[in-house]
């Protein structure tokens, strides 16, 4: 199954099909019963078609994957900063992959079929269940992560987590150094008031989900690894000197 999960979703058009449909069903939820709220789309516009990293916080395991593809097929349309009426849908942006939990996409039949508009599945670093702990990505990971680079962009939450704050994952780092990609980073907010953990089912209607998509980073890859981590968490809104202190 997994297998031919892997061979149908590296074809656009299954990609494309499985947006329309996604997209459809989801659309509503994210501009209707909420709103969508998104700048800085005019730094998408212009970019290659190939080794583009986006990097983002992370609040829902499919809610902001689900809106960064509305926006992508939305900027593909020339829309700036809006989603409008989802015409876009019939020739959907599909030169984009995203880096999921291989646990998290075999959960169910939902989560299999949303497999197909572009996971790459890779195995966490620290699995709950098992106490397992591992350093870094695997090999084969990163070579499948790398190889989605060459050809399409690619969606990485360099936490790996739903938790705020929570230390970002150096294998973001060592792929970057491999590839040396643009790298886009995007802060979202509203989506953990909107949505449940899953990102499926609604918490608070009404909700404003905001996207905020920022210019191309300047980065020195001759940087530390430790220095360049702290960039991309300083530009997800996530470095540890951004957090708040509580006031007693």
């Amino acid at each position: 199954m997994n297998k031919l999960i892997d061979r149908l979703k590296d074809i656009r058009l299954v990609r494309a099909i499985v947006y329309m449909v996604v997209g459809s069903f989801t659309y509503p939820g994210l501009n209707m019963i909420n709103r969508v709220k998104i700048e800085g789309s005019e730094h998408l516009a212009n970019l290659p078609k190939n080794n583009v990293l986006i990097v983002s916080n992370h609040q829902t395991y499919f809610a902001e994957v689900i809106t960064f593809l509305h926006i992508f097929c939305a900027v593909k349309w020339r829309k700036k900063n809006k989603l409008g009426i989802p015409y876009y849908l019939l020739n959907p942006f599909t030169g984009v992959f995203f880096v999921s939990a291989s646990e998290t996409m075999k959960k169910n039949l939902i989560t299999r079929i949303f497999a197909l508009a572009g996971s790459i599945t890779v195995r966490r670093t620290w699995n709950e269940k098992s106490k397992e702990v591992r350093q870094g990505l695997d090999p084969s990971d990163t070579r499948k992560i790398v190889r989605a680079l060459n050809n399409s962009w690619v969606i990485n939450f360099p936490q790996g987590t739903t938790k705020n704050f929570a230390p970002g994952r150096k294998g973001t780092v060592l792929l970057m150094k491999l590839t040396n990609p643009i790298v886009i980073p995007i802060i979202v907010d509203g989506f953990s008031t909107a949505f449940d953990n899953k990102g499926l089912r609604f918490r608070k209607k009404g909700t404003v989900l905001s996207i905020k998509i920022k210019p191309p980073l300047e980065i020195d890859y001759n940087a530390s690894n430790d220095e360049l981590m702290e960039q991309i968490m300083l530009s997800i809104g996530q470095s540890q000197t951004q957090r708040t202190p509580n006031v007693l």
